[in-house]
């Protein structure tokens, strides 16, 4: 029921309550009041409620990715993929990489309420987004103007956690190994073979089990990098031989930052997605 304060107004709406013993005695969840105004609002008007859809991914800004790019505050949300091609926010040019810091004016906080502002508007609302991008190596502030799409009741699969698709060897030989990684440039024809084509990078052929990398996992628990992975930027350079590669990746030292743009194809969605990977050298 209602949540009411001492002068009769509602401040929030029981959502679930916790309970071990299957009756009411338990820990109760509550909605703020604006959450449960909106909701009733849209079931009034719709007979369901309609939430706003942006259809990207989206993370937190880690330490590690402020380091890289010079972000003073952690605060917004960190594009990783832009996952539905059709979606409004691709068709208005939002990239892999932006970081969203307002939302209709509203500063953005976190990925978290970044998705709460978007959940909590009406699709086909325009919105304007504030976001930071990385343009010739510099920062820089720019605003845009979407409409909202409507999020999917169906939850959709492919959020980046299963296992990509393994590629096949090559007689070409392997770079050294900086960060545990043995990388090759990924030629035309693996790409096509690995369901990649038009990507260019270096494949990961191999992790070395001594490495810390193996260790380094997501906020799911699974491990960050995987064979078959392909690198496509390190700490804001573009790699597609592994001798640059191992330039940079040579001169990391122990407590160094590390932003990796992560290409994979997605067996779910039958599509090419990216992520990024930030962490620490240890």
């Amino acid at each position: 029921g209602p949540l009411v304060n001492m002068r009769g107004e509602v401040i929030g709406v029981n959502s679930q309550i916790a309970t071990s013993t299957g009756d009411y005695n338990g820990i109760g969840f509550a909605l703020p009041s604006n959450e449960a105004s909106y909701v009733f609002r849209q079931i009034i008007a719709n007979g369901r409620v309609r939430r706003g859809y942006l259809g990207v991914n989206l993370d937190t800004i880690k330490p590690e990715f402020g380091k890289v790019y010079e972000m003073p505050e952690l605060k917004g949300a960190l594009v990783t993929n832009v996952a539905d091609r059709e979606s409004r926010a691709a068709k208005a040019g939002l990239q892999v990489n932006d970081v969203i810091i307002g939302f209709n004016g509203d500063a953005v906080e976190s990925h978290t309420d970044l998705i709460a502002k978007v959940a909590s508007t009406e699709p086909e609302q325009e919105v304007s987004l504030d976001f930071v991008r990385e343009v010739d190596n510099k920062l820089q502030k720019q605003t845009i103007k979407i409409k909202l799409g409507e999020r999917p009741s169906a939850t959709r699969a492919g959020n980046g956690d299963d296992e990509p698709k393994k590629l096949t060897p090559s007689t070409a030989k392997p770079a050294v190994k900086p960060l545990g990684l043995t990388v090759e440039p990924l030629s035309p024809e693996r790409a096509k073979t690995a369901m990649l084509e038009g990507q260019t990078g270096l494949v990961i052929k191999e992790i070395d089990p001594a490495s810390f990398i193996i260790d380094v996992k997501n906020s799911a628990g699974r491990r960050v990098l995987s064979e078959g992975d392909v690198i496509q930027r390190i700490n804001r350079v573009s790699v597609t031989d592994a001798a640059a590669f191992s330039e940079i990746a040579g001169k990391l030292k122990t407590g160094d930052a590390i932003v990796l743009h992560i290409a994979y194809y997605n067996r779910p969605t039958r599509s090419v997605q990216q992520r990024i990977v930030s962490f620490t050298v240890q």
